[in-house]
């Protein structure tokens, strides 16, 4: 088995670095022109979410604005092949997912399951997922073999 290989005969690290960084790229150029959209007023009142002309759902939709744009920044940045790609990557991946999650949980909360809404974040919660486990354990590595030693001694 390739080192680049997972046991079971998984996708190598790789490829799943790879999808990764194709999806970064969507995410990341959406993410932008999402906000361009947002803040030029062109979403039509057929597509915003419900309440969207409410203070308070506008509020709490541009806090997402420094999240998403750090999730871009950093993104486009390790898709620069900058040296500091890895935690670049890292970092950008966290945040959209955690974007991702939360939107997603404030739409459950609110009991609003409108697919428009959901999808793209869904997507942004998860396609991360597979690249930051990748990043975690690297090339034929799993944490153990990382040279980590687990909760109970690093915390005794």
């Amino acid at each position: 088995m390739s080192p680049r290989t997972r046991a079971g005969g998984a996708a190598p690290v790789g490829r799943v670095l790879a999808a990764t960084k194709v999806a970064m790229l969507v995410a990341d150029v959406g993410l932008l022109v999402y906000w361009a959209v947002v803040f030029a007023g062109l979403i039509p009142p057929e597509l915003a979410y419900k309440d969207y002309d409410d203070p308070i759902l506008s509020d709490w939709n541009v806090s997402f604005v420094a999240l998403d744009v750090a999730a871009s920044v950093t993104g486009l940045a390790t898709l620069c092949c900058t040296a500091a790609w890895r935690p670049l990557m890292t970092v950008s991946l966290t945040l959209t997912s955690t974007a991702g999650l939360q939107a997603v949980a404030f739409w459950a909360l609110r009991g609003d399951f409108t697919l428009a809404w959901w999808l793209p974040n869904l997507f942004l919660l998860l396609f991360p997922l597979p690249g930051l486990v990748a990043l975690v354990r690297g090339p034929g590595r799993t944490a153990w073999r990382a040279g980590w030693e687990g909760p109970s001694r690093r915390c005794a």
